[in-house]
């Protein structure tokens, strides 16, 4: 089980959700890009998008949505 994810939560506006999410779409672009370089990953996709949220190569940006707005 993945404990750094909770790390990846810096500022209090951030859910878990949003982390859940952005994890996943990082997971499936390394996918892609491995698949696209014929690479083999010894490490499974969703360790690394955690890795590299944690070692800040990739931030989640939130937007406002028009019910935040109201």
């Amino acid at each position: 089980m993945l404990k750094p994810s909770s790390n990846i939560i810096k500022t209090p506006h951030k859910s878990y959700y949003s982390v859940v999410i952005a994890v996943a779409k990082r997971a499936r672009e390394i996918v892609e890009k491995a698949e696209e370089n014929n690479q083999i990953l010894v490490e499974k996709p969703v360790d690394l998008a955690v890795q590299d949220f944690v070692d800040d190569k990739v931030r989640i940006i939130e937007t406002e949505t028009e019910e935040e707005n109201v």
